[in-house]
């Protein structure tokens, strides 16, 4: 299966093919600033499912952690990919992807949430431990 998604003017595209690893929320500070928004809804997936089809010469890259690369288009400034080295995942944002059937299924760095949600999903203070977290659950 095949999804393909851009950049807010379109001079970026972009396409994911298979099935994400995982899909869920980021309530983390850098997320909240990033996406301008109470939240991130995320999609993970192996670096070789993720390929920028048009308009690379357009993807830059703002990286103010080892864990995060943000790439985003320079001429409009939409955000379409975080490049999460040490995990060996991407973020493809939810809302990057519009034909992806969003259903998260974890909330994660819950412990910093300015947005409490209700959904019935596990809450993950910080990351997984697989990921280098706690794995430490809260409460809703």
């Amino acid at each position: 299966m095949t999804h393909t998604g851009s950049c807010f003017c379109g001079a970026v595209e972009l396409e994911v093919t298979g099935s994400p690893e995982a899909m869920g929320y980021c309530h983390c500070r850098s997320c909240r600033s990033w996406s301008a928004g109470p939240v991130n809804a995320f999609s993970l997936w192996r670096p070789e499912a993720v390929r920028v089809t048009s308009g690379a010469e357009h993807v830059a890259t703002f990286q103010k952690t080892e864990l995060s690369q943000r790439q985003y288009c320079s001429k409009c400034g939409g955000h379409l990919m975080t490049n999460h080295p040490p995990l060996g995942l991407v973020d493809v944002y939810a809302a990057t992807i519009p034909t992806l059937a969003f259903a998260p299924a974890v909330h994660v760095n819950y412990a910093e949430t300015v947005l409490p949600m209700k959904d019935g999903l596990p809450k993950l203070k910080d990351f997984p431990a697989e990921f280098g977290g706690s794995g430490e659950m809260v409460p809703e």
